[in-house]
């Protein structure tokens, strides 16, 4: 019984210093599981400076961008991560879990506190940090896996009824819990599934799953994605690590053919956070070389022209290309 405390102990003492070194980090947590954080193009937008890519891409205004997460637990270790995996990993949440809503206004609440010191910046757009209070895109994107989060449906839903989109970025390893968001008519306003590898081994070798089936799971929603596509704006993301996976372009192709996205980003890994301990800056290709390597990555997309998957867009500054069969209008979403 003792021995059960004392771990007991040790956990509840982990986790406090796992909050801590989060609100050092300038998060804003959430209830008991939830958080949200400032991203950098966030900030610049409101500055004037600078937009994220995923406002070149597809029109989402940068000052309107809540970047958060329902959970901050995940059932990968992946090498690229930011975050300490030894800290936030499991296969499920324990304990009960907050509600939706009360996720998105907390999230609401901490974003404006964590926004409020750009007020007494000189080069401050005060008319974009104003309606930055109220966001209007929710990037469920932050940290941690929220597909884990079992309340993911809700949260999508009361989401979209505030009148705001929504981005869910997932590992692909919880084919389940999305067929489950199309059962509950809450499928996001764009869903990504991040890929790190184009075959098995590498996949084991860069994001080390939990789960033993990992790639299994990864294949099932990569072949689930063709019949959303009329229900929601689907994505690939491809994080390219120099001398590590940027190889097998026919291989990454194959993921493409499977899955048939609307769109797939090819970005280069980032060395920030806690990768620079795993990785470092070798790592990072160059934009230069992220735009061969999808060159090549088209190349195998399709049987002809048509088929083939082609460059659209390219953000340099992000090391990031957009691939997509062709245009159209409505990639830039248009808001009120």
């Amino acid at each position: 019984m003792a021995m059960n405390e004392s771990k007991a102990e040790d956990l509840q003492n982990q986790e406090i210093r796992v909050r801590e070194q989060l609100e050092k980090q300038q998060y804003g947590l959430v209830g008991k599981h939830s958080s949200c954080k400032i991203c950098t193009y966030t900030k610049r937008s409101i500055k004037n400076e600078d937009v994220c890519y995923k406002e070149q891409f597809y029109g989402i205004r940068c000052h309107l961008c809540c970047q958060m997460t329902p959970i901050m637990v995940c059932n990968n270790r992946c090498v690229i991560c930011w975050r300490d995996t030894s800290a936030h990993t499991s296969i499920k949440i324990d304990g009960e879990v907050d509600d939706p809503k009360l996720i998105i206004d907390g999230c609401i609440k901490a974003q404006k506190k964590l926004l409020s010191g750009l007020g007494g910046y000189d080069g401050t757009n005060m008319d974009k940090l104003k309606e930055a209070a109220l966001p209007k895109h929710f990037a469920i994107s932050l940290t941690g896996e929220p597909t884990l989060y079992p309340k993911l449906g809700e949260l999508i839903k009361e989401i979209h009824g505030t009148g705001a989109t929504s981005f869910l970025v997932t590992n692909g390893l919880q084919p389940e819990v999305l067929e489950r968001l199309e059962k509950e008519e809450a499928l996001p306003t764009q869903l990504y599934v991040s890929v790190d590898a184009p075959n098995e081994e590498l996949f084991k070798k860069i994001d080390n799953p939990l789960l033993k089936d990992g790639w299994q799971r990864l294949q099932k929603t990569l072949s689930l994605l063709p019949r959303w596509r009329e229900k929601a704006r689907t994505s690939l993301r491809f994080t390219i690590i120099k001398g590590m996976n940027d190889i097998l372009p026919e291989q990454w192709a194959e993921i493409i053919k499977l899955a048939q996205p609307l769109f797939v980003e090819v970005k280069s890994y980032m060395a920030v956070g806690y990768s620079r301990e795993r990785l470092g800056m070798d790592y990072m290709p160059r934009h230069h070389e992220v735009v061969e390597f999808s060159k090549k990555i088209c190349e195998f997309s399709g049987d002809d022209e048509k088929s083939r998957y082609k460059i659209i867009d390219e953000k340099e500054g992000s090391r990031v290309v957009l691939l997509m069969k062709e245009d159209f209008d409505g990639r830039i979403m248009k808001f009120d």
